[in-house]
């Protein structure tokens, strides 16, 4: 047995936009025949048709192989051809060019809820959508308990599904969908259904998939979860295949350069005032990278870049805020006794641990203080940083916010000596003070 499961070579799907073809008769076809160089060459189109007008290419030229046993994501942004790409390997629809290699029984879940029948209850419908995904009555008639279970709807089992809620429906299609024993199972944007605790299930579902050694395709707008369960991961753009690799740098080649990720000047308030000690700039890090735009889960590194002018000892104090200006979490390295930093004359960078992010998507600020333990600060910047936040893998949660509006510890870890700012891991001490004017 082949140890690819999937292989594509040079794929590309061709669609025409603009008109709606009538039914041809046998006549009308051996006349477009006939009439077809004429017409190309009246219209300046090519031979091959790749140039007209009235033709998109939604797949082109996308070549890849899938190994058995692994799970791969597809991500991109809309119109970029992902769900195309589903339908041709699903043999759905036919490529216009290049082919797909397919080695095993495939299960396709595009359509949630595809074959149900209003009228008919969900009991009937599970047998109705089974059949229609290619399950054997024996076949679904085994598993028929553990499909209802997994759908939660045992009170409404004899109910038209008509008067079902949208995500009982929904619940049930997948369900039933999740429940076929494929070789190569492809799911299309299916995570967007039901509520945070069923994604979550339908996320373990996936993930039990994959751990039965059974190729596993997944296309989702929900980053969370593509780095959850993806080993790989491709990027399309455009109907093309920009990127083919480990999941992470896929993540992050289609998240792109964020921007604001250079360093930041974040001046400043105080006029001509002298300060013993300022902010110079101040950024975030996931690993080496430096990033505005961070996923649910990330563990990240604040980098801050300070200039002293003379001996001094100073702590640092973090401010977490919403958007919309709401506190959430405070932070001091020298709250409690903890650390203080020693620094003589020089430029320096200072680098504390931000511990996981768990916020809700939105946008979030930083506040950054060098305070001078007990008699106030030597500098203060509201807003040093932003940075924005990508839903989670399970829906919207907010673990930091408390609806009281009053802000807690964070728990950030400052055990980090301060170093030269010409020893900065990611910029030449130049760079990172280009353009940037300090009070004299």
């Amino acid at each position: 047995m082949s140890d690819i499961a999937i292989r594509v070579e040079n794929l590309g799907k061709q669609y025409r936009i603009g008109k709606r073809e009538r039914y041809q008769t046998l006549r009308d076809t051996l006349t477009d025949t006939v009439t077809a160089p004429f017409r190309w060459l009246r219209n300046g189109r090519s031979a091959n048709g790749n140039s007209a007008p009235d033709h998109i290419w939604a797949l082109k030229d996308v070549s890849f192989e899938i190994p058995r046993g692994e799970v791969v994501g597809i991500i991109g942004r809309n119109g970029a051809g992902k769900s195309t790409l589903l339908k041709v390997l699903s043999r759905i629809t036919e490529p216009t060019e290049g082919h797909a290699e397919i080695h095993g029984r495939v299960g396709s879940l595009l359509e949630v809820g595809t074959g149900f029948h209003p009228e008919l209850t969900g009991r009937e419908n599970i047998y109705l959508n089974g059949a229609i995904l290619g399950m054997r009555k024996a076949e679904i008639a085994r598993k028929f308990d553990e499909i209802v279970a997994f759908a939660e709807i045992e009170k409404f089992l004899d109910t038209p599904v008509k008067h079902y809620s949208s995500g009982m429906y929904m619940r049930l299609a997948f369900a039933v969908a999740a429940h076929l024993d494929p070789e190569i199972l492809i799911v299309d944007e299916v995570l967007a259904v039901g509520d945070a605790q069923f994604q979550k299930k339908c996320l373990g579902k996936i993930g039990d998939v994959a751990k039965q050694g059974r190729t596993v395709i997944l296309v989702s707008h929900n980053i969370g979860a593509i780095r959850q369960l993806c080993h790989r991961s491709l990027l399309l753009k455009s109907g093309s295949l920009s990127f083919y690799g480990a999941t992470q740098a896929c993540v992050q080649e289609y998240l792109g350069p964020p921007s604001g990720s250079g360093p930041l000047p974040v001046l400043r308030a105080g006029g001509g005032i002298s300060r013993p000690v300022q902010i110079v700039t101040a950024y975030l890090t996931r690993g080496e990278a430096p990033v505005s735009t961070v996923l649910f889960g990330d563990e990240l590194d604040l980098v801050l870049v300070v200039r002293a002018r003379s001996r001094v000892r100073l702590s640092v104090e973090l401010q977490l805020r919403q958007a919309e200006g709401v506190p959430i979490a405070f932070a001091a390295s020298g709250l409690g006794g903890g650390i203080e930093f020693s620094l003589s004359e020089g430029d320096y960078f200072l680098k504390a641990r931000l511990p996981q992010i768990k916020l809700s998507q939105s946008v979030y600020h930083i506040d950054i203080g060098l305070a001078d333990t007990g008699r106030g600060f030597f500098d203060y910047v509201e807003t040093a940083l932003s940075f924005s936040v990508l839903p989670s893998p399970i829906g919207p949660r907010n673990w930091y916010f408390s609806d009281a509006a009053a802000s807690f510890f964070w728990e950030v870890d400052f055990n980090w000596e301060p170093r030269p700012a010409s020893d900065l891991p990611l910029f030449r001490c130049s760079e990172v003070f280009e353009d940037i004017a300090i009070d004299a």
